[in-house]
Formats: C-alpha cells, sequence, structure tokens
C-alpha cells in the first residue's frame, strides 16, 4: 500500500493505492498490526499538511503577515511624493519614524513653505504640527478622511491610523494572477467603531512575498472610490518592500500621487518615549 499527496484548489488531498495483495492483507487480521500504522501515519501527516494549509489561507494571518512585512518591529523610511494633477504636479520629501502599529511620526523635510510640518501617531491618537504658525493640533476621527497634504492619499493612508488587522472583519474570496504575482483576494469590511473612510476593501496580497499589490476603496453607496497600487518589490534595509505606491482616484481623471521610497532602515533602535510631543516639533 502506498499513499501520495496531491494539492486541489490549494488543499492537500490524500489518496490511498491498494495492490490487491494489500487488499487481502488488510482483510487479514494477522496483518492488520502492519497496516494501522501505515494507515495512522499517513493519517497524521494528511492532517498536518491540512492545518498548515489553513493557517497559510486564514485571511486574518494573512493581513498580519503583510503588516509585519511592511511596518517590521522599528523602521524608519525616506520618502519622496509626487502629486499629479491635469496642469501641474506637486513633489514633497519627507522622513518617517515607526514602532509596531502604535507609534509613528512623519516629517516633512521639503519644500520650503512645508518643511517643518509633523504629524505624531500615539496609539489612537493624533497630532499635526504646523510650524507656520507654531501650533500643534490634536487630529478628531473626521480629519482622518481628508487628503493628506493635498494628495490623493488620506490622513489615515499615510499616518495608519487604523489597522487592517484589528478593525476590519475579512473574507478570503479568491486567488488569482495579476501583475505577474499570484494572489490572495481578501475582502475587508471596517467593524462598527472602526473609524474608517471606505465601507469595503479588496485587498490582493502576493503569496510568495506577502505583501499588497493591489486596494480598491469602496464608498458607502459601494462605488469604487480608489485603487492603490504597490510596485517595484526591492530589498531595503534587509527585507523586501513595495518601493513605489501608486494611489489613483476612480472619479477623477488625471489625478494620481504617487510615493517612492528611497530608503530604509529596519534596525533603528527606537522607543515609546522617542515618539513625543516635544520630538514632534523638534525632530530634524
Amino acid at each position: 500500500m502506498t499513499f501520495n499527496f496531491h494539492f486541489f484548489n490549494n488543499k492537500p488531498q490524500v489518496f490511498y493505492h491498494l495492490s490487491p495483495s494489500s487488499f487481502s492483507a488488510i482483510t487479514n487480521h494477522s496483518h492488520m498490526k502492519v497496516i494501522l500504522p501505515i494507515c495512522l501515519t499517513g493519517l497524521f501527516i494528511f492532517t498536518i499538511f491540512s492545518r498548515l494549509s489553513a493557517q497559510s489561507e486564514d485571511p486574518r494571518e494573512i493581513l498580519r503577515k503583510v503588516e509585519d512585512n511592511m511596518r517590521g518591529d522599528a523602521a524608519y523610511t525616506e520618502l519622496s511624493m509626487i502629486t499629479e494633477r491635469p496642469r501641474y504636479k506637486r513633489e514633497i520629501s519627507m522622513k518617517s519614524w515607526s514602532l509596531g502599529d502604535d507609534f509613528s511620526l512623519i516629517l516633512v523635510t521639503g519644500p520650503a513653505r512645508d518643511k517643518g510640518t509633523a504629524f505624531l501617531k500615539r496609539g489612537k491618537e493624533i497630532w499635526n504640527y504646523m510650524p507656520g504658525i507654531d501650533r500643534t493640533v490634536k487630529m478628531p476621527p473626521s480629519m482622518m478622511s481628508q487628503a493628506w497634504m493635498g494628495s490623493d492619499f488620506t490622513n489615515d493612508d499615510l499616518v495608519r491610523g487604523t489597522s487592517t488587522v484589528d478593525d476590519y472583519t475579512h473574507k478570503l474570496l479568491r486567488t488569482e494572477k495579476i501583475d505577474d504575482h499570484d494572489c490572495f483576494v481578501l475582502e475587508l469590511i471596517p467593524k462598527p467603531d472602526a473609524p474608517i473612510v471606505y465601507d469595503k476593501v479588496i485587498y490582493w496580497v502576493s503569496k510568495v512575498y506577502f505583501l499588497p499589490v493591489k486596494v480598491e476603496n469602496f464608498d458607502e453607496f459601494g462605488e469604487l472610490a480608489s485603487v492603490l497600487y504597490f510596485r517595484d518589490i526591492k530589498n531595503m534595509g534587509g527585507r523586501n518592500i513595495p518601493a513605489i505606491m501608486e494611489m489613483v482616484p476612480a472619479t477623477r481623471s488625471g489625478h494620481k500621487t504617487i510615493i517612492t521610497t528611497n530608503k530604509a532602515d529596519y534596525k533603528i533602535n527606537l522607543n515609546e518615549s522617542w515618539f513625543s510631543l516635544q520630538n514632534l516639533t523638534n525632530v530634524k
């Protein structure tokens, strides 16, 4: 008797093959002591494969891996953002520090008129420092849906006020290939108490890298509001990340915003006390 494993619809299947002599042996009581352990071993291995497959396709765990890969425990990045409109382009440079899901700080470093503008996130609280008037403002949840620095990204997109793992319910819709990536396709629905802009999000995740490939955001009327593309996966700071994020509004022709990661450091030493209101106004 032999057993083989095959995958059907991404799930392991076990097939037992019995020769006539094996079948005769199974019906012979004296051979059961040999046959039974073989069957149990096959069943044990099949169970392990099934559990591993179930874990790899659990939408919550898929998104947890994505967040871990995109953020790391601590991170420092240098970025540029180009906002394109039919009649002009605007570029902003910035630095970003983050610690897990709950702490982040973004500092605008150019152009001169915006230099020094900064955003701080501590848990669910977010502050904005405006150097022109030397004022720090605590941002209410209603402001998270507004455009960040005149771009097509929202404040929530950049400051990451919400978590794809904790603030949504999840469903694995299907698997498919886009842009040469084999992807899980997930549906995310905001939890009732989550301060989230969109009513539904469809999320494509690379099976190989566990990184986002594409995100579609839908408004309260079920209409497509925007599409976010993740491109150009590169090794930066010792890990693979998409170097380019491109946000395209669904209803505004000629509008898009592109954020490029130019440098990343995932070995930086940060602690929670570093993300303070004092640092918000003094960080360079």
